[in-house]
């Protein structure tokens, strides 16, 4: 009870009235697809996709190989595909998918436009995937470039 009264005593000193506890962080754009994902999921039925952190080095890894190379593509410049980034990244799938995109300046932007693809919808609602990875990375000339890893684990 202290450390609340003191927080709030503190805030209020700071001329922050109304905050308690330590200032709550935006979500990054990657946490703001997650939440835009479960909504979709949710609404037909699955449930929401836990944010894993291999799928992230994937999805992020990928991203960043798209952006440097100017390059969408599920192949990455390496030759590797999903599957192959997932599992180096430490992922044990029985179960893998993934969206790629570039250029939508949003996580609201880029989700829509997943859902108005058939493949990339058909990865979002499918209720057989229980985990989640997102990168986003912008290149050089201010473009974004998107991945999901999707997964469900052996």
């Amino acid at each position: 009870m202290k450390n609340a009264l003191t927080t709030v005593a503190m805030s209020a000193a700071l001329g922050l009235c109304g905050v308690t506890g330590a200032a709550q962080a935006e979500p990054s754009y990657e946490q703001q697809v997650i939440a835009l994902t479960n909504e979709h999921r949710t609404a037909k039925g699955c449930a929401g996709l836990a944010e894993n952190g291999a799928l992230r080095t994937a999805a992020r890894g990928h991203s960043r190989d798209m952006a440097a190379h100017d390059h969408m593509s599920h192949q990455g410049t390496n030759g590797s595909d999903p599957g192959d980034r997932i599992t180096q990244s430490g992922y044990p799938a029985k179960k893998w998918a993934e969206n790629v995109a570039y250029g939508q300046p949003s996580p609201k932007a880029v989700v829509d436009a997943w859902m108005r693809s058939s493949g990339h919808r058909a990865n979002i609602l499918d209720c057989g995937l229980s985990e989640i990875g997102v990168g986003h990375v912008v290149n050089a000339e201010g473009v974004p470039y998107w991945t999901q890893d999707f997964g469900t684990r052996r």
